[in-house]
């Protein structure tokens, strides 16, 4: 089993900064790309920023420039620093990871349970 437990998620005001982990635990072999997602209410759910196991990253064009993630392979881990929110950034953020799975080797695509982040004054 595979599990991603997301964290950081809150209330900050416009302008303001959150950074938001994912850790992933359980029968990891290996893991691929790992990513953040976000749904705002009404919506679908859309890509926020990917990064592979050799630090390529991708960014929606909504949040480049404000927006940084970044990895920790050592610790199974991804972060999105946000700097600069917009009350347009409010959505709940998903975790995204693939993952390759200890003693079968397949590949799978895992969520998290996702996190708020409220952009208000």
């Amino acid at each position: 089993q595979v599990q991603l437990v997301e964290s950081g998620g809150g209330l900050v005001q416009p302008g303001g900064s959150l950074r938001l982990s994912c850790a992933a635990s359980g029968s990891i072999f290996s893991i691929n790309s790992m990513g953040w997602y976000r749904q705002a209410p009404g919506k679908q759910r859309e890509l926020v920023a990917t990064i592979t196991n050799g630090g390529i990253t991708n960014y929606a064009d909504s949040v480049k420039g404000r927006f940084t993630i970044s990895r920790d392979n050592a610790k199974n881990t991804v972060y999105l620093q946000m700097n600069s929110l917009k009350p347009e950034d409010t959505a709940v953020y998903y975790c995204n990871s693939e993952i390759k799975v200890k003693w079968t080797y397949r590949q799978y695509r895992y969520w998290g349970q996702g996190t708020q982040v409220t952009v208000s004054s």
